[in-house]
C-alpha cells in the first residue's frame, strides 16, 4: 500500500521518518546523523536533559503516580515526582542524567531532595506560587501545602470523606484552589483563609471555601445495588480554566465533562459527553474519564475516555462536544492519563500498553508517533513548559523517563497564530476607535455582536466570548501601544481629530480660526 511521504521539513515529519524505517538501515542512521536530534529522542542512553530515573527510597522501589514540571521560568526545569509510598522527590532535568542500566544504582545522586509528604499514596501533585510551593493530593483524604526549600508543611486541606484524587490551581490567582476526590465531590480552597486549630502533628488545617457533592453520580436506571459505589461516583479530574471563574470535572462513572460556573455552584452549566462523535457502544455501557487537560492558552481542552480514546474540546463551543478524536494508546486504568502541549500543537499521553503516544492535534488521521522503553503501564505524563520537546513520563515499572528532542523544526506544525484564528470571534463590522481595540484585548468581549456568530453572548456562560492573545506580556504591550499610536495618528489627520486635539487649540488650521475684530477691519479695507 503507498504511503504518503511525510514532511522532512517538520519535527513531526522526522520522527514519522524514523518510526516507518524502524530505526534500522544505513538509511535510518543516515537520516539521524542529518537530524542529529532524533538520535536522542530515546530516553535510555541517558545524558544531559534525558535519561533514566529509578524511583526508589533506602533500596526498596515505589511506583511514581504522579509527575509535574515546575511551571515557573526560571526553575522550569526542575521535576517532582510523587509515588505510591508517600514521597515526593525532586529532580534537576538539565542534569546529566543516567541510563536504564545505571539508574537503581545512581538514583540517590540524581536526586535533588525527597521527603514523606503522606503516610499514604500520592495522586497529583500541583505546582504553585513560582515554584516556591508544591500541594500534594493523597489518599489519606487530605492536600497538603509543602515550602520546596525547606521541605515544612505549611497547611493541611481537609474536609474530604475519600481519597484526594487531583489538583488544580487558579490561572492567576494561586491561592484558590480546587480538588477532586473518590468520595464524588469537588471542593474549593482559599489559601488566604484563616486556618483553624492545628491537627495532632502541629499543622495548620484549612477548610473548604465551597463544596459540590455528587458532582458525577450515576443515574440509577435499576433498583440493584452497585457494588462499585465509591468507585462509580469518583471525581477523576479538575480543571480551573484559563477565564478564571469556571471549572471542568469528570468522573469514573460517565464519559460527561462538566462545566462548573464557582459564582453559582448548584448545577453544571455545560454537561457534555465525550463519546457524541465516536462510534456507539454497547447500549447501557459507559466509559469514565481518567483525565482533563489544557493548554497554555485556555483554547483547548482534551479528556482521556476509558473507551481508548483521548477527545479535544473547544473551550469556547463546549457545548458542540468534542472536535477531534485521538486513538491508538490503550487506556484500560484511570492512572493512566495525557496532557495538552502548552502550545496546543500536540497531545502526549500513556498507555496501558507500556508506550508513549505523541499525537499532531491537526492531523489526528495521521496516527501517533509512538515512543518506547517502559515496561510497564505507563501513566502519569507532563511536558516542560518553556523547554520545547522536553517530556517525561512515569511507569508501573519504577521508572521515569526524561524525554528531550533538544532541537525541533516546528515550521509546518500549526503555531499559535493558527490556533488564535480558530478561536477568534467573527469579524463584526464596528466603528474603529482605541476604546474598541483596548476591548478586544481584554478579558471581555467587546459589546457588538453579529447576527450570524456562533459564539455565545449570554452574561451568564462561564466561557465568555474573548479574543484570544498569544505572545508574551511584552509582545502585547508593544502591541497595544503601536495600536495606540496609529489610532493617534489616524485622529490627527482627520479633520475632527485636528479641531479637537490639543495641538489645534493652540494652532488651528486657517480655515477652522475663528474671525476676531482684527480680521473684520483688514476685510473693511481690502
Amino acid at each position: 500500500m503507498a504511503m504518503r511521504p511525510p514532511s522532512s521539513g517538520s519535527f513531526f515529519g522526522g520522527l514519522r521518518a524514523r518510526e516507518l524505517s524502524g530505526g534500522r538501515g544505513s538509511s535510518a542512521r543516515a537520516s539521524a546523523a542529518r537530524l542529529h536530534y532524533l538520535s536522542d529522542l530515546s530516553s535510555d542512553p541517558g545524558g544531559r536533559g534525558s535519561g533514566v530515573i529509578s524511583v526508589e527510597h533506602d533500596g526498596d522501589p515505589a511506583i511514581p503516580f504522579a509527575v509535574s514540571f515546575c511551571k515557573a521560568a526560571l526553575v522550569s526545569r526542575l521535576l517532582a515526582v510523587a509515588d505510591e509510598d508517600g514521597y515526593v522527590s525532586l529532580y534537576d532535568t538539565r542534569r546529566r542524567l543516567p541510563s536504564r542500566s545505571s539508574s537503581l544504582e545512581k538514583s540517590a545522586e540524581t536526586r535533588l531532595s525527597d521527603w514523606v509528604a503522606h503516610n499514604n499514596a500520592i495522586f497529583d501533585v500541583c505546582w504553585i506560587k513560582e515554584g516556591s510551593q508544591l500541594l500534594t493530593a493523597s489518599g489519606d483524604q487530605t492536600v497538603k501545602i509543602w515550602s520546596v526549600e525547606n521541605r515544612k508543611c505549611l497547611g493541611v486541606l481537609s474536609g474530604h470523606t475519600g481519597s484526594v484524587k487531583s489538583l488544580s490551581c487558579h490561572s492567576s490567582n494561586p491561592e484558590l484552589i480546587v480538588s477532586g476526590s473518590r468520595d464524588g465531590s469537588f471542593a474549593l480552597w482559599d489559601l488566604r483563609c484563616d486556618p483553624k486549630a492545628p491537627n495532632g502533628h502541629g499543622e495548620a488545617c484549612l477548610t473548604s471555601s465551597a463544596v459540590v457533592k455528587e458532582a458525577h453520580s450515576p443515574v440509577r436506571k435499576s433498583r440493584t445495588r452497585s457494588r462499585a459505589k465509591g468507585a462509580s461516583t469518583s471525581i477523576t479530574s479538575v480543571l480551573y480554566l484559563k477565564d478564571d471563574i469556571s471549572i471542568a470535572t469528570s468522573g469514573a462513572a460517565d464519559n460527561v465533562v462538566k462545566l462548573w460556573d464557582t459564582r453559582n455552584l448548584k448545577a453544571p452549566v455545560s454537561n457534555k459527553t465525550s463519546q457524541s462523535t465516536a462510534q456507539p457502544s454497547k447500549e447501557g455501557v459507559t466509559h469514565g474519564v481518567s483525565c482533563l487537560s489544557q493548554d497554555s492558552y485556555g483554547a483547548y481542552i482534551a479528556a482521556s475516555c476509558m473507551d481508548n480514546r483521548i477527545y479535544l474540546y473547544s473551550a469556547l463551543h463546549m457545548d458542540k462536544g468534542p472536535i477531534k478524536c485521538y486513538t491508538g494508546s490503550k487506556i484500560e486504568s484511570f492512572f493512566v492519563k495525557s496532557a495538552i502541549s502548552p502550545d496546543g500543537t500536540h497531545i502526549l499521553g500513556g498507555s496501558s500498553d507500556g508506550n508513549i503516544y505523541l499525537w499532531q492535534v491537526d492531523q489526528p488521521e495521521l496516527g501517533p508517533i509512538v515512543l518506547k522503553g517502559h515496561e510497564g503501564e505507563a501513566t502519569s505524563v507532563d511536558w516542560c513548559a518553556l523547554e520545547v520537546g522536553k517530556i517525561v513520563s512515569s511507569s508501573d515499572d519504577t521508572t521515569v523517563r526524561v524525554w528531550n528532542t533538544k532541537k525541533i523544526d516546528c515550521t509546518n506544525i500549526s503555531s499559535p497564530t493558527v490556533i488564535r484564528k480558530r478561536v477568534t470571534a467573527p469579524k463584526i463590522e464596528c466603528p474603529r476607535s482605541a476604546s474598541h481595540e483596548r476591548a478586544t484585548t481584554s478579558r471581555d468581549v467587546p459589546a457588538c455582536n453579529s447576527a450570524g456568530g456562533e459564539l455565545p453572548t449570554s452574561s451568564h456562560s462561564p466561557l465568555r466570548p474573548r479574543v484570544l492573545e498569544f505572545g508574551t506580556p511584552e509582545s502585547a504591550k508593544k502591541r497595544a501601544y503601536s495600536l495606540f499610536q496609529e489610532e493617534a495618528l489616524e485622529t490627527r489627520n482627520s479633520p475632527g481629530g485636528q479641531t479637537d486635539s490639543p495641538s489645534s487649540v493652540l494652532n488651528p488650521p486657517p480655515s477652522l480660526k475663528r474671525k476676531t475684530i482684527r480680521d473684520y477691519f483688514a476685510s473693511s479695507t481690502s
